[in-house]
């Protein structure tokens, strides 16, 4: 790629990317090819997870919250046929955490909605921290036994689960749950603290994602194509989100604030990632 698209090409094509620009809005700014575009995210997606893979060890978080957000690649599961499914369409869930201090993002995962990828993601985060750690999380119950697991009870952890209400959508399409009309509060293991048993940070970060990335966006085309790219474009994402953007409350970095980065990153440092395979 390095003979073809040059440092400038590169850099213009991710900050669109990470604006939230489709793959083809991307390759008419920047003037160049869609199948370009792709394998520069296909390249630095790859890069920017072998890095944050690298770098989040040793976290010293105090207070996690865990969720999953939904999206598909190539058709939803009830539309995609057996031999689409097998090739890796249909409905696609993405496993995040965030600290509810430094909002960094440790780890995040592509995968299913199932006991497995929970374990999987579970045991990944727990060998990032370097200290006991209060988690919360929705009521999906693969949680317990992941989390029972990864942290062997060395941890508090607790579950706020939502009560949602009863709406009638006769002849309309509904995009959002309906009305919640309460929470309920369980503590799961150890001794969470009450007045930080909360999601919300991770649910607002879910709405960061969809307005990051093109490709999460509803009732649209720009949807994925391959789950290989998926996955690349989610971890592009969250190199800019943790070290290149600036939180509006904390006024750095999720990197800075975490310690994990001395510096506010540019578009121009995560590019760099390309030319350093290590």
């Amino acid at each position: 790629m390095a003979n073809i698209l040059s440092t400038e090409k590169r850099i213009l094509a991710v900050k669109c990317l990470v604006d939230g620009m489709s793959i083809r809005a991307t390759a008419r700014i920047a003037d160049i090819s869609k199948n370009t575009v792709c394998k520069l995210v296909a390249d630095l997606g790859a890069a920017c997870s072998l890095y944050q893979s690298k770098v989040f060890v040793n976290l010293t978080c105090k207070r996690l919250q865990l969720d999953e957000i939904w999206s598909f690649v190539g058709a939803k599961e009830k539309n995609a046929s057996a031999d689409k499914k097998a090739a890796g369409w249909g409905d696609v869930w993405t496993w995040t955490a965030i600290d509810a201090e430094t909002k960094l993002v440790p780890c995040f995962m592509v995968g299913e909605r199932t006991a497995d990828c929970a374990r999987i993601f579970v045991d990944d985060l727990a060998s990032r921290l370097a200290n006991r750690v209060q988690i919360t999380t929705d009521g999906l119950r693969a949680y317990v036994e992941a989390i029972d697991r990864a942290f062997a009870g060395d941890v508090d952890y607790a579950q706020l689960i939502k009560v949602y209400g009863v709406e009638s959508i006769e002849g309309h399409r509904k995009y959002s749950p309906a009305k919640v009309l309460g929470v309920q509060l369980g503590e799961a293991s150890g001794n969470p603290d009450r007045k930080h048993i909360n999601t919300s940070y991770v649910e607002r970060q879910n709405l960061t994602m969809r307005m990051g990335m093109r490709r999460f966006t509803r009732l649209t085309n720009a949807f994925s194509k391959k789950v290989a790219n998926h996955a690349a474009a989610i971890a592009l994402h969250f190199m800019y989100y943790n070290f290149a953007r600036v939180h509006q409350t904390l006024r750095v970095s999720p990197a800075m604030a975490a310690g994990v980065a001395d510096k506010l990153w540019d578009v121009a440092d995560i590019v760099a990632l390309l030319d350093k395979p290590e």
